[in-house]
């Protein structure tokens, strides 16, 4: 198996997290710039060699009064075409895209059930 890096937002689900390692993949914790839970994700470079992002949605939403935006923080994923895959339940998948206005088209939207399933898509 080809060992990849699957960078993960604080709050992300362990069973994942265990899985993907079981998987013989590494995980690396990352920041949205706020939090502190591990590298900023806006300071990703090609030299870091993460095959793809997880997390939740809201750790990609700042308050608008922050002066900052989901394209802000996601844009060295963009950038460098690093997956962001986000875990929005089925049911609000159409108000997340309304939320995120174009950056809906540059990250997939996955419901937490089939993360896992999604994430080996986008690594295949």
């Amino acid at each position: 198996m080809n060992r990849k890096v699957i960078g993960y937002f604080e709050g992300t689900d362990p069973v994942w997290l265990t899985s993907l390692i079981a998987r013989g993949h590494d995980t690396l914790p990352v920041s949205n710039g706020y939090d502190g839970h591990g590298k900023n994700v806006r300071l990703f470079s090609a030299k870091d060699k993460v095959h793809a992002i997880i997390g939740y949605l809201h750790k990609v939403v700042a308050p608008p009064e922050w002066g900052t935006g989901t394209e802000d923080i996601l844009q060295s994923c963009f950038t460098y075409g690093i997956p962001v895959l986000l875990a929005v339940p089925d049911e609000l998948h159409r108000d997340a895209r309304e939320l995120l206005g174009k950056v809906a088209e540059k990250v997939r939207l996955v419901d937490p059930r089939d993360m896992l399933k999604a994430l080996s898509q986008a690594l295949a």
